[in-house]
């Protein structure tokens, strides 16, 4: 069972990157590196990763991603006009997977998961991968994690800075000595 849903997520990974580069329209591009984030996430969750696959979730798919599509707007790129066919298809599609959540749900709940650990943690056992991770990237690792926030911090500020010039520049208008711009 384990080695199919590899080979799933597998091929639902590699199809995804190649519809991400592949792809005229840089939304739906963008949509489809959110399947290959989510697909590498359930290879993590396969490999007992747990944490490392939630973090894939929440960081790349959910906030990385919102960045991305804040980018492609803030561009103002044009959209390609599509026929009846495309949105047959993409509705078709979007019945199928919803049907296929759907039925992953019911069989969830029917198999009636129990919250918690299977088995009961035997005391002086090694300590879990969260905390094995938090521990080195705390300690060995937080050079290079400072250094990223301020990496980010910095591109937080460039991009307020090249959008308040757009603005100031796109209005035509020059602000008044002593008014801020």
């Amino acid at each position: 069972m384990t080695e199919a849903l590899f080979i799933g997520f597998a091929a639902m990974l590699v199809a995804s990157s190649l519809l991400v580069i592949l792809h005229r329209n840089p939304v739906a591009s963008a949509l489809f590196l959110v399947l290959a984030f989510c697909s590498l996430a359930g290879i993590y969750l396969l490999f007992h990763a747990e944490f490392i696959g939630m973090v894939q979730i929440i960081v790349y798919a959910g906030a990385i991603m919102v960045l991305f599509l804040f980018v492609i707007m803030y561009l103002n790129l044009q959209r390609d006009e599509e026929g009846g066919v495309h949105i047959a298809l993409r509705r078709g599609l979007g019945w199928v997977a919803g049907t296929v959540v759907l039925a992953e749900g019911v069989f969830m709940l029917a198999r009636r998961w129990a919250p918690g650990p299977l088995t009961p943690e035997v005391p002086g056992e090694a300590a879990g991968n969260t905390q094995q991770l938090g521990m080195l990237l705390f300690s060995r690792y937080l050079f290079p994690f400072e250094v990223t926030s301020l990496v980010l911090l910095v591109a937080i500020i460039g991009v307020v800075v090249i959008a308040k010039g757009r603005s100031t520049a796109g209005s035509g208008t020059r602000p008044a000595p002593g008014e801020d711009g």
